[in-house]
């Protein structure tokens, strides 16, 4: 890349606050969202230096604060390709496939997100993008009536699409040509309280599902939510109640644990939101939300199957019960699942990283000069490393989402709404061929990274 081309970690981190910013303005509610989180954190992290050390050696400290992931929701084939596109500027790519059709919402998705070690640590913004599945809709007037709204309109202004072609020919962007991008990009993103329907058309679709109506009437994907990180999700539960918000009333995902594991999220419920119709009609609409995740460990497929089998029976226990009570039921339902790191490793049920210690790299330095030293190195295998000092292992974050979370923040905040009619209907082909490419595996990405981390340190240690 030329040397005036902004970098495209860069360019996602300029996006991902300004984004911010935007949402802050438009919901300000968000922002509240965000003292919150970020007062838990500090009292966090305060109250426990071995974490604010340990988070600060692994270098999760510093992308604490700006961790955010939002989620858009599309119509069509050709706004889900251009978001490719547009995503690929700043270094983000599909990853996953997520049928939320299983849960009876009709779309099915990806997260475009940073793959690499370097990307991630710079900036891990990633975007949940969801496409409207038209042909889950029973009536066929009505998807045809919703298909022909869908074509009449493009969601990215032309300046946009002229940026994002450049960015293809020439390889890059540079600094002006970056912010112009930024700005552009944004339109896409941005709230409009004038729908392109009239009330009617608004009202059948919205009978049929709450989030066709929220695609299909508007001028474009507007963010329906925003994401900070925190390191105690019940406390932020717990709080926002005095801070104005009204909490979804089940944190989902798996239990508190002394390792979190994969992903937690809870939101407070969406805004109803005044809302000017064709005709000059006006009614209102509710989407828009702020959501908090607490991220964990990720699993191996291993790790993954077990975990899959013990909340499928701990949301059969918890059917209806409140958030402190299906907490319960989730504590003792994962008490079968290992709650330390050794243990996570060795069974093989959580991904690692791995790297030289202080002393594994004074070894390397001297095991040349030492038979006694190379020998005891190059006799040893990894855990034995580990024992020894040598090596440490450290847990990879979780970055990507799971299909009964995202479903259950879905359905909490259009209302409850689900059509057991949608369920069923993974088509991973289908969205692909929309895409215009594949996605990644997030396991395959996980094991690649535990793979080369590990043939560092075996290889400069001599195995």
């Amino acid at each position: 890349m030329p040397a005036n081309y902004l970098p495209c970690d860069e360019i996602r981190d300029r996006f991902s606050r300004a984004m911010s910013a935007m949402y802050q303005a438009e919901v300000p509610q968000y922002g509240a969202l965000l003292d919150l989180v970020e007062c838990v954190n500090r009292q966090i992290l305060e109250a426990d230096p071995t974490l604010a050390e340990r988070l600060a050696a692994h270098g999760e400290l510093e992308r604490l604060g700006a961790e955010r992931h939002g989620a858009i929701r599309v119509g069509t084939a050709q706004e889900l390709s251009m978001l490719r596109r547009l995503f690929a500027v700043m270094g983000m790519h599909p990853v996953g496939y997520y049928d939320l059709s299983e849960a009876g919402v009709p779309v099915h998705s990806t997260a475009f997100r940073p793959v690499d070690d370097a990307a991630l640590a710079r900036n891990p913004f990633r975007i949940f993008t969801s496409l409207l599945r038209l042909e889950l809709i029973e009536s066929p007037a009505l998807r045809e009536r919703a298909a022909a709204i869908l074509a009449g309109r493009d969601i990215f202004t032309p300046d946009c699409r002229r940026l994002i072609e450049l960015h293809e020919a020439q390889g890059g962007l540079d600094e002006e040509q970056a912010e112009r991008f930024i700005g552009e990009a944004l339109e896409t993103f941005r709230w409009h309280r004038d729908a392109t329907v009239d009330l009617e058309t608004y009202q059948a679709l919205h009978a049929e599902h709450r989030l066709i109506a929220d695609v299909v009437c508007f001028r474009g994907p507007h963010i329906n939510h925003l994401t900070p990180r925190t390191l105690d999700i019940d406390e932020v539960q717990r709080r926002m109640p005095d801070a104005g918000m009204q909490p979804k009333a089940v944190i989902e995902g798996p239990p508190r644990r002394a390792c979190p594991i994969l992903l937690r999220q809870t939101s407070f419920k969406a805004l109803e939101e005044g809302i000017r119709f064709a005709g000059e009609r006006q009614g209102t609409h509710t989407a828009r939300f702020g959501e908090i995740e607490q991220r964990g460990m990720a699993l191996t497929p291993r790790g993954r199957e077990r975990y899959d089998s013990l909340l499928g029976e701990a949301r059969r226990r918890a059917a209806g019960l409140d958030n402190e009570a299906h907490q319960r039921v989730l504590d003792e339902v994962f008490a079968d699942f290992p709650d330390d790191e050794a243990t996570l490793r060795r069974e093989g049920l959580a991904f690692f990283q791995y790297r030289l210690t202080d002393a594994g790299t004074a070894a390397v330095r001297v095991k040349s000069d030492s038979s006694t030293a190379a020998g005891r190195v190059e006799g040893a295998g990894l855990e034995t490393l580990i024992a020894q000092g040598l090596v440490e292992a450290l847990p990879l974050t979780y970055e990507d989402f799971l299909p009964v979370s995202a479903a259950g923040i879905f359905q909490s905040n259009l209302g409850g709404g689900q059509n057991g009619a949608y369920a069923g209907n993974a088509n991973r082909e289908a969205f692909e061929q929309a895409l215009g490419a594949p996605v990644s595996d997030e396991l395959a990405l996980y094991a690649e990274r535990e793979r080369v981390s590990r043939e560092a340190v075996l290889q400069a240690l001599g195995r």
